[in-house]
């Protein structure tokens, strides 16, 4: 009787392991915020990501808090990577972004191309608590 014990003993407790190393595995999920100025002005921005397995999928909110969705997203080894096209007078604009996931914390770069000139900026974005 006591091997039995012991070996169901066992069982749990490599069940219980297999939850805490799955519920220690980084997750992007969540609503995340910064800011970033341009000309002098400084607007606060907003993004939704949900993790899905290995599928990363979201939006970004815009004026009006409409809802952009962002394309060829990626959730790698800690890594976030997306994009967001935005249509403006006629002119398509794609931004890329690209981060390491930290806890509460994406820190990485933002490369945006607009008549035909690339630049980059730092990115650095904080979960909202939910």
């Amino acid at each position: 009787m006591k091997r039995r014990e012991f070996l169901a003993f066992g069982i749990a407790l490599v069940g219980l392991a297999g939850f805490v190393h799955a519920a220690d595995k980084p997750d992007p999920s969540g609503t995340w915020k910064w800011s970033i100025t341009f000309n002098d002005q400084t607007r606060d921005v907003t993004l939704k990501l949900k993790l899905d397995g290995d599928k990363l999928t979201g939006a970004m909110l815009g004026r009006d808090n409409q809802e952009t969705k962002i394309d060829d997203a990626t959730f790698k080894d800690g890594e976030v990577a997306f994009s967001v096209t935005r249509e403006r007078n006629g002119q398509k604009n794609t931004t890329k972004y690209k981060g390491k996931l930290d806890g509460d914390a994406i820190k990485g770069t933002i490369e945006m191309t607009r008549d035909g000139n690339t630049t980059n900026r730092d990115w650095n974005a904080k979960r909202e608590k939910a």
